[in-house]
C-alpha cells in the first residue's frame, strides 16, 4: 500500500455496513489506529482479518498521537484510521489527525462509507432539498438553548446528534425555541436491532418518548424541518435600511443598504420609498 493515513468509515451496528475497499485497506495497512481498539479488534476478528499492529487514538491522546503517525508515514509505512463507528472526524476524532498528517505534507486517503447523518436522512422524508449538519448541541440546556435560536431561521432540514440521557431535553428545547409545529424525525439505532425512525410533529415528540422509555434508549439522530421561507425581505435588513435613511439621502442609503445585506437594489428602493413615504 503507498504510505499514506486511509481515513476508514466503519458500520454504525450491523457489521456488515462495511465496503469491500475497506476491508482491503485494513487487512493490508502496516498500523490499524482505532479509537477504541476493543471495538476494531472486534471488527476485524469479525470479517477474519488479523489484528495488525493496533494503536489508539482518541480524543484524549489525539495530537501525541497524531505525532507518531506522522512519523510512521514518514517512514514508508501505511496507516489505516477508524473510529468506534461512521466516519472518522464527523463528530468522532481524527480532524486533529489529519491536519497533522496534511500539515506534513503526507497524503489522506478517505474511504467511504457507512454516516448515521446520512442514512437517517435518506429514510427521513424530508421536503427540503438542503440539509444543516450540526452535529451535537451543547450539553446545558441554557447553551442548547443559544444555539438553537441561531439556527431558528434556517430554510434546510437540520440534522443533530444526540445522546440518550439527553434526548428528552433537547426535544423539549427544540419545540420551545422552534416552534411546535415543525416536523422532527427521530432516528435511533440506525442499522442495529432496535432501529426505529418516528416522524411527527414536533409538539408531539415528547409524548412519544414519554410513552415508552425503551424509545430513549441508543444513539440519535434528530431531523427537524426548516422555517418556512420568509415573506419579503427579512427584518434585519429593513432595520439596515432605516438606520441609513436617518443617516444618508435616499439613494445613497439604499446603495449601501445593498452592498451590506446583499438584496435586491429595486426590492431596496421601494421599501425605502415605503419608509419615507409618512414625511
Amino acid at each position: 500500500m503507498e504510505p499514506a493515513l486511509y481515513v476508514v468509515a466503519t458500520p454504525i451496528g450491523n457489521l456488515r455496513d462495511i465496503t469491500l475497499r475497506a476491508l482491503d485497506v485494513l487487512a493490508a495497512a502496516d498500523v490499524v489506529a482505532a479509537e477504541d481498539t476493543r471495538d476494531t479488534s472486534h471488527l476485524l476478528t469479525h470479517h477474519g482479518i488479523g489484528a495488525n499492529r493496533l494503536m489508539a487514538v482518541h480524543q484524549h491522546n489525539e495530537r501525541a498521537a497524531a505525532e507518531k503517525i506522522v512519523a510512521l508515514l514518514q517512514a514508508g509505512q501505511s496507516v489505516a484510521f477508524a473510529s468506534d463507528a461512521g466516519t472518522p472526524a464527523v463528530s468522532d476524532p481524527g480532524a486533529l489527525l489529519v491536519q497533522a498528517v496534511r500539515a506534513a505534507g503526507l497524503r489522506v486517503i478517505p474511504v467511504p462509507g457507512a454516516n448515521a447523518a446520512i442514512a437517517a436522512l435518506s429514510a427521513a422524508g424530508m421536503a427540503e432539498p438542503h440539509f444543516l449538519f450540526y452535529g451535537f448541541l451543547p450539553n446545558k440546556s441554557a447553551a442548547r438553548r443559544v444555539a438553537l435560536e441561531s439556527l431558528r431561521d434556517q430554510a434546510c432540514t437540520l440534522v443533530f446528534y444526540e445522546a440518550p440521557h439527553r434526548i428528552v431535553e433537547c426535544v423539549a428545547d427544540l419545540c420551545t425555541v422552534l416552534g411546535g409545529e415543525r416536523r422532527i424525525v427521530l432516528a435511533r439505532e440506525i442499522t442495529k436491532l432496535f432501529e426505529t425512525i418516528h416522524a411527527c410533529p414536533l409538539r408531539d415528540a415528547g409524548a412519544w418518548l414519554a410513552s415508552d422509555s425503551n424509545q430513549q434508549r441508543g444513539e440519535f439522530v434528530v431531523l427537524v424541518s426548516g422555517a418556512e421561507p420568509q415573506q419579503g425581505l427579512p427584518a434585519e435588513t429593513r432595520h439596515i435600511l432605516e438606520i441609513l435613511l436617518n443617516e444618508l439621502p435616499l439613494k445613497q442609503a439604499v446603495q449601501l443598504a445593498t452592498r451590506i445585506s446583499g438584496a435586491g437594489r429595486n426590492e431596496l428602493y421601494q421599501l425605502a420609498l415605503q419608509i419615507k413615504q409618512p414625511e
